[in-house]
């Protein structure tokens, strides 16, 4: 690690010192080209130096590089610039007026820069922290969930296999056939949990992240249709879209993912039988996506808390189901898209709204 380390530092040694050899070679190339050409006065060809000490000061490390690349261009000015050319004379009137003011200038933005990069550096370990004090909570949420809401149809699938078991001779075919569809129920529902947990794998752990390609809007949201209609062959959903085609960056199966959550939550929780109105709007730099019942609509205490995955319904019954894990995913699959979700009531059932940007960032 040490030895790591002091490559790492010599790296750096050399990186500043070639940035500022070639720095000052650049601004003597063009302070020559320029006296060539026109003449001008000493003090002009000054500023060029002034730029290049800005320029070192910023990019490289510590003071020593901006003071010593001061001293070099006072005596560089002073023998190639200044008659009688090629020799260096200090007594020329207003010389010590102008290395003071280069070597200040040198000091005061290598002390700028040093500032600058010290408090960057702050706000970089800050959001890192951030960023893991984040991602610690996300992982709590979803666990919470996940204890929750397997333990529900895992309740209902044993107990209705013990009553199968233990009664079979004793119940009708009416009744056997109730249980058979209670297990076959609670059994998509863990796959469709499974695949909503899967999805969160396609995220990259590192940045956040998720491979994008260009796709087409329309294609995205009838393939989550169809999913989701064999799943549910009862939903009904009213399609509202743009007549040009959108295509925009995405990965098609997390937002079909999504879209699956959006509207079967939609079909179970909203306790109506009324369609489900699915709009696509377009913005100069999003596209939106619109998911609307027209049932119950949301607690309103539970607005802030549900997408983040802090929101546990009141239990009703062990067959009862939340919605929470789903909806923590997909807010967590939308932001790694660039986009944003949000929930609100309308006038007559709630909405859900997310977005998705039309370029990369």
């Amino acid at each position: 690690m040490k030895q790591s380390s002091s490559l790492l530092s010599k790296h750096h040694i050399l990186h500043d010192i070639l940035f500022t050899i070639g720095i000052l070679i650049l601004a003597s190339f063009l302070s020559f080209s320029f006296f060539h050409v026109t003449r001008s006065d000493p003090a002009n060809i000054a500023l060029i130096y002034n730029l290049a000490l800005i320029i070192i000061a910023r990019f490289t490390t510590g003071y020593l590089y901006g003071i010593i690349s001061s001293l070099f261009c006072v005596v560089f000015i002073n023998w190639c610039f200044t008659f009688p050319y090629f020799t260096v004379n200090f007594t020329l009137s207003g010389y010590p007026v102008t290395f003071l003011v280069m070597l200040s200038i040198a000091l005061i933005v290598c002390t700028m820069t040093t500032q600058l990069k010290k408090q960057d550096k702050m706000i970089l370990e800050r959001e890192r922290e951030i960023s893991e004090v984040e991602k610690e909570r996300i992982r709590a949420n979803l666990l919470r969930a996940i204890s929750h809401d397997l333990r529900t149809p895992l309740t209902s699938i044993i107990g209705s296999s013990d009553s199968f078991i233990e009664n079979y001779k004793d119940l009708s075919d009416q009744e056997k056939l109730s249980l058979v569809s209670t297990i076959n129920e609670d059994s998509h529902w863990l796959l469709n949990m499974v695949e909503n947990l899967l999805s969160v794998t396609r995220i990259q752990d590192d940045t956040g992240t998720v491979k994008k390609e260009d796709e087409v809007v329309e294609e995205v949201v009838s393939e989550a249709i169809i999913r989701l209609k064999k799943r549910i062959p009862d939903i009904k959903i009213h399609v509202q879209a743009p007549e040009a085609v959108l295509i925009i960056p995405m990965d098609p199966l997390l937002i079909e993912q999504v879209l699956m959550n959006l509207m079967e939550n939609a079909f179970v929780h909203s306790e109506s039988t009324a369609p489900i109105d699915l709009k696509i709007t377009e913005e100069a730099d999003y596209v939106i996506f619109h998911v609307m019942d027209y049932g119950k609509g949301i607690d309103e205490h539970a607005i802030s808390l549900i997408l983040k995955g802090e929101y546990t319904a009141p239990k009703i019954s062990d067959t009862h189901r939340g919605m929470g894990i789903g909806l923590s995913i997909c807010n967590t699959i939308v932001q790694a898209h660039g986009g944003q979700i949000t929930a609100r009531n309308h006038d007559s059932g709630a909405q859900f709204s997310f977005t998705l940007p039309k370029e990369e960032a």
